[in-house]
């Protein structure tokens, strides 16, 4: 599990085929204490991988076919950036809101635009996911925690505050850029609990279900 906060900003420095999938290595602290060791679960741009080798100053994950599908890992290049997650332990704060690293879809980025200080990121939204996103709720993009601040037809809108910003990939990001999607997990169980009907999700229903 992880929090959607970032804590590190990698460079892929290579990408090999592998039987469908695909090798990746990028750039990562390897130092110190709690350093990453093989077999450790990483977020990678929200995907989590398992590290199944550790360098110097990097690591190497290997990417499942149906992860390439998924995702947007399938369309990097060497020395794109990409925001890294290790996953919580025990005693860890958990902060931001549970995520699970399992990605729903790829969004495409809209529009970026200044409101003061702030960022206004305006988002695709799949018909098939509409009904989890809703108006304050939580949602990962590229692995990021961030909340939903508004609706609009398709599509939905995020405010970015200067620091996350500045840490993360978002700075690089542009209209056209294709970003992984994670909905929150507790609209996917606040669904079951009503019984799948899959209707769009609001603050009442939350309530009503004790989730507020």
């Amino acid at each position: 599990m992880f929090t959607g906060l970032i804590r590190e900003l990698g460079k892929v420095v290579s990408l090999a085929p592998m039987a469908g999938g695909m090798r990746l290595e990028v750039t990562m602290e390897t130092k110190g204490e709690g350093s990453p060791v093989v077999g450790d679960s990483v977020a990678v741009n929200g995907a989590c991988l398992t590290i199944v080798e550790v360098g110097s100053g990097r690591v190497v994950m290997e990417v499942s076919p149906e992860t390439l599908t998924r995702t947007n890992l399938g369309t990097l290049k060497p020395g794109d950036v990409v925001n890294l997650e290790r996953a919580l332990r025990v005693g860890d704060a958990l902060d931001g809101h549970l995520v699970l690293g399992h990605v729903d879809d790829t969004v495409s980025l809209l529009e970026v635009r200044r409101e003061g200080e702030f960022y206004l990121f305006r988002f695709s939204l799949p018909p098939h996911l509409a009904r989890y996103v809703a108006e304050k709720g939580s949602v990962a993009l590229d692995g990021i925690s961030l909340t939903v601040r508004g609706l609009a037809g398709d599509s939905f809108t995020v405010a970015v505050i200067p620091h996350t910003y500045r840490n993360t990939n978002l700075q690089f990001r542009r209209p056209g850029d294709k970003l992984n999607l994670e909905v929150d997990v507790v609209a996917r169980y606040v669904e079951r609990l009503m019984g799948g009907g899959g209707g769009a999700l609001s603050e009442d229903i939350l309530k009503r279900t004790g989730f507020l």
